[in-house]
């Protein structure tokens, strides 16, 4: 196992850090301090291949580009301090109402205009051992900061071990009651890019899916899955599903039930390269995103293009638009409470490709 930093740029006239994870099988990712964003996930394949397997940049600059601000398609960061969509961006809480950036269409997306994903976080810790390697960011977002209420001190691990475990772990405490839901937001192509992701075979053990309103936030129904495209309970090549969803996925899963355990959610298997990624969660859903919006013209420094359908997300977090839902749980952190959630993204590759 291997850890180590290297300078990545600045950001408002302060160092950005890049910090590499590597263990004994091949796998290594890069994650920096800027949106504790991670940029690269190299993994092997069947035949000892070794490729990128997320969308992200080799620089800093990437993340700043004209493209890549107006198409805004989050690649690898934190999102907080509340993921997905917030209807109307406003929300009552304790009898107050507050009124949040409306940064998508009408509703509030991913956080707000300067969301977790623009801000610089600090490394307080790390370890290193004969079977893993860890990095632990933590980012303190003031009262008020994006109109949330309270101040929410949170912290976030990443850790890589020898069983090829990209394992993330989310803490966060406040002194006031706010909505709170974070979430990594990686996109992943277990081809390397050399080709889109409708060829992958995903499950994913859920049988709904919430329902969004005519500006795409869930406002509080469900669908059933069975007898769907969107039914992915059994093995199932993304592509089949696009006769009747041409423009794919941006469903958000829900777990029924869900108890806080880690649990395995979804498998992913590339049949051309062996590789395989199981996600497993403590979260009560999962966004599954298919890249619908992601621009043609992104592309890494290297070369590998990513783009429409060309990645997924698989982004475990709480429900979207919980602080309006009722039935949704742990959509708000009181004081004296911990948000404790984790997320593993395990890696794989198989000969039999």
């Amino acid at each position: 196992m291997q850890l180590s930093k290297s300078p990545f740029g600045t950001f408002e006239n302060q160092p950005v850090e890049l910090w590499t994870l590597a263990n004994d099988h091949g796998v290594t990712v890069k994650l920096m301090t800027y949106g504790g964003t991670v940029t690269s996930i190299r993994v092997p394949d069947g035949s000892g291949n070794i490729d990128d397997i997320v969308c992200g940049f080799d620089t800093l600059d990437g993340y700043f580009s004209e493209e890549y601000k107006t198409n805004s398609p989050y690649f690898g960061c934190l999102v907080g301090r509340y993921a997905a969509r917030i209807k109307d961006g406003r929300f009552e809480l304790d009898g107050k109402t507050y009124q949040l950036a409306t940064n998508d269409g009408p509703n509030h997306l991913h956080g707000g205009v300067r969301g977790f994903d623009k801000r610089l976080w600090d490394v307080i810790d790390t370890t290193e051992s004969t079977d893993e390697v860890s990095v632990t960011l933590q980012l303190i977002s003031p009262d008020g900061e994006e109109s949330y209420p309270g101040r929410l001190d949170t912290k976030v691990q990443y850790l890589l071990n020898n069983d090829n475990e990209l394992r993330i772990h989310y803490l966060a405490e406040t002194d006031q009651a706010t909505p709170v839901s974070l979430t990594n937001h990686t996109y992943f192509n277990l081809n390397g890019f050399r080709d889109t992701v409708l060829d992958h075979v995903v499950q994913l053990d859920s049988p709904r899916y919430m329902v969004p309103d005519d500006t795409n936030v869930p406002v509080g129904d469900e669908a059933d899955v069975a007898g769907t495209a969107a039914d992915f309970n059994q093995p199932k090549r993304i592509g089949d599903a696009f006769d009747e969803l041409p423009m794919g996925f941006e469903h958000f899963y829900v777990f029924p039930s869900h108890d806080g355990s880690l649990r395995t959610i979804a498998s992913v298997n590339e049949p051309s390269t062996g590789r395989r990624l199981e996600v497993q969660s403590t979260e009560p859903g999962t966004l599954f995103y298919t890249g619908r919006y992601t621009s043609d013209a992104l592309r890494r420094e290297s070369g590998a293009a990513f783009g429409q359908f060309r990645a997924f997300c698989l982004e475990t977090s709480k429900l979207p638009n919980g602080p309006n839902l009722p039935s949704a749980p742990k959509s708000v952190l009181q004081p004296g409470e911990t948000y404790d959630e984790t997320t593993v993204y395990k890696f794989g590759w198989s000969s039999n490709a």
